[in-house]
């Protein structure tokens, strides 16, 4: 037991040598990069320079107009230009090619010039990610119309902030799940910003809560 400890103790000298550059004890981020896999350090990089979920989507609903869950390829050096200007993150013309084309190769995987809203939420900082705390409750399209149907009460094919907020509460609940009050008011302001003045139609709460989007 003794020459365990003995030897994990050199193997972290060995690291901290190897990538603490600057020997102040501590591993920062840029050291950190340089230890993950390619795709990793890439998202943990561009994290840095995102702004919140609610400038994400609004960023998004901008350019997927049929509101179909993707945007084109080509759209993609747009959005991120956005998504950079909204948190304030000066950028210069050959960075926003570079990310454009990373991105690409990451996220459009079979070549189709689409890229899909639940994957590209993982440029998001993971405590901004809203998307990522509704996986463990997607909804097949048969539990999603259900649901849809009983909170749109007036079949006007929309829901509004308060009525979201109860479908929200009672999916949580429904799968045993806990949400404060902070999450609930965060998960509605992203998700309304998917909305078109307030009205929160049937095609967008899909891109959500479905296990696929809609086509």
């Amino acid at each position: 037991m003794e020459s365990k400890k003995v030897n994990f103790a050199e193997k972290m000298k060995e690291f901290m040598r190897k990538y603490d550059k600057n020997a102040d004890g501590r591993i920062e981020l840029s050291e950190l990069a340089q230890i993950l896999p390619t795709e990793e350090n890439f998202l943990l990089c561009f994290r840095q320079d995102v702004g919140s979920s609610a400038e994400f989507m609004e960023a998004w609903r901008k350019y997927d107009t049929d509101r179909s869950g993707y945007i084109e390829a080509n759209e993609l050096q747009g959005f991120l230009s956005d998504l950079l200007e909204k948190a304030n993150k000066p950028y210069e013309e050959p960075k926003l090619q570079e990310y454009t084309q990373t991105i690409l190769r990451m996220f459009d995987l079979n070549g189709d010039g689409k890229l899909c809203l639940s994957e590209m939420s993982r440029l998001l900082p993971v405590q901004e990610n809203f998307l990522l705390k509704f996986q463990g409750v997607k909804l097949d399209a048969e539990e999603f119309n259900a649901i849809f149907a009983f909170y749109d009460k007036d079949g006007n094919g929309f829901i509004d902030e308060n009525e979201l907020d109860a479908l929200l509460k009672d999916l949580y609940e429904k799968d045993k799940k806990e949400m404060t009050i902070q999450q609930l008011t965060s998960y509605r302001r992203s998700i309304m910003n998917l909305s078109d003045g307030g009205k929160l139609y049937r095609k967008e709460l899909e891109i959500v809560l479905c296990n696929e989007p809609p086509m």
